[in-house]
């Protein structure tokens, strides 16, 4: 395992959510990734890290890997991979995405 994958490894399992982006929650750079951080605070997430993924090619290609998932954003809970911006949008709709960050 590369630096990099323990290093997101290590980030994913120590913070209750993180989501892997484009941009930063108060500037996004991607119309999914602000879609992405809008769910989250409509679930009221408090403990939020976000993870630049422009700023490190490393990181950007390692998140890919790490889920054997292709486009960011990622989002994950309690360690868990959950899905990308879609995903996320239709569990907030059917409720799953509140009661999962609820617990």
């Amino acid at each position: 395992m590369s630096d990099v994958q323990s290093w997101i490894k290590e980030t994913v399992t120590q913070n209750p959510v993180v989501l892997f982006m484009k941009g930063t929650a108060q500037f996004p750079q991607c119309g999914f990734s602000g879609r992405a951080v809008q769910l989250l605070k409509a679930c009221g997430t408090q403990n939020l890290v976000t993870v630049n993924v422009l700023e490190d090619a490393a990181v950007r290609q390692g998140i890919k890997d790490f889920s054997n998932w292709p486009t960011i954003p990622q989002l994950y809970i309690k360690g868990e991979f959950i899905g990308g911006s879609d995903i996320m949008n239709e569990m907030f709709e059917n409720g799953e995405l509140q009661s999962l960050l609820k617990d």
